[in-house]
């Protein structure tokens, strides 16, 4: 099967298409043909070697945390799910670029989704919903989200505001309209944080890793308020958010329900071919897709 893969560290221009052994699903696991993979700021560290002190991955390397697709294999001790049926899911390990993936975090893709927003979902979902959770925040408390227009940013304005948070959002003066359309109050990023805002938040969650991590801290009254989703930026006592697969499958299947009744959507940055995976993932490096980017694999 074909895969997008990199053999070494480095920019974008490390990654190809190769062809590898398919993988088979294995007990309490799932096998997909994908159709749509998602790109995320992760496989930009992973694929840089920004991540490799803490997280070394074995070469060549697989890319892709998440993907949707139509399952075709079922593995053993499975239920509730079997070939034909539509999902889409979350595989930390990467390897989800690929023409087959096995998957062990799962949820139904919601039919109101396209294939292209499915594919892009379940890091976001998953990545919101633990977020949420970790910072134990719920209706009426307010969230700052740093870098708020990005795929993961853009889903997780909709969940915390399904759930009746007060989401404040940053971004470039060309997605301010688009936040406010999702259901966050806009503010642009940048240095002079506190002073845009004006007064304390619950918590602060950094997604983009292009602020200034001291200011969300200070906004949200200490670091135990405040989580990342970028290693560099994990400093000033702030941690790196780490989403427990444990919770995964029902942060699914709550987003495709919240998805199905028509207050989730995925927006789209960019679909790229699989043969355009340098590109896709280039686009990710810069920082500022509105919405998220995802590689077409058929």
């Amino acid at each position: 099967m074909k895969a997008l893969l990199f053999a070494a560290y480095g920019g974008p221009e490390v990654l190809t298409v190769a062809e590898i052994p398919e993988p088979h699903a294995g007990p309490g696991e799932i096998r997909i043909a994908v159709r749509v993979a998602g790109v995320s700021p992760a496989d930009d560290a992973l694929r840089s070697g920004a991540w490799k002190e803490f997280f070394p991955v074995p070469l060549p390397y697989v890319v892709g945390v998440d993907a949707a697709g139509i399952v075709d294999e079922v593995g053993p001790g499975v239920e509730g799910v079997r070939p034909g049926d539509e999902v889409y899911g979350v595989r930390p390990r990467g390897a989800a670029t690929a023409e087959h993936a096995v998957f062990d975090l799962w949820g139904p893709r919601s039919a109101r989704w396209s294939w292209a927003e499915a594919g892009g979902a379940a890091g976001g979902v998953a990545t919101a919903s633990h977020a949420l959770t970790e910072l134990g925040i719920g209706e009426g408390d307010t969230l700052l989200l740093d870098g708020a227009s990005g795929g993961v940013g853009a889903v997780a304005v909709q969940i915390a505001v399904a759930r009746g948070i007060r989401v404040i959002g940053t971004a470039g003066p060309a997605n301010q309209e688009f936040l406010a359309s999702l259901g966050a109050e806009p503010v642009a990023y940048g240095p002079g944080l506190p002073d845009r805002i004006g007064a304390r938040v619950d918590a602060a969650l950094d997604i983009g890793g292009h602020g200034d991590v001291s200011e969300l801290v200070t906004l949200a009254g200490g670091a135990d308020r405040v989580r990342t989703l970028v290693s560099r930026n994990a400093t000033h006592g702030v941690s790196l958010l780490r989403v427990d697969p444990a919770g995964v499958p029902a942060a699914l299947a709550a987003g495709a329900a919240l998805a199905d009744a028509g207050r989730l959507t995925v927006p789209v940055a960019a679909t790229y071919a699989l043969h355009e995976g340098p590109a896709a993932h280039a686009r990710i490096a810069h920082g500022h897709a509105r919405g998220k980017v995802v590689i077409a694999v058929r």
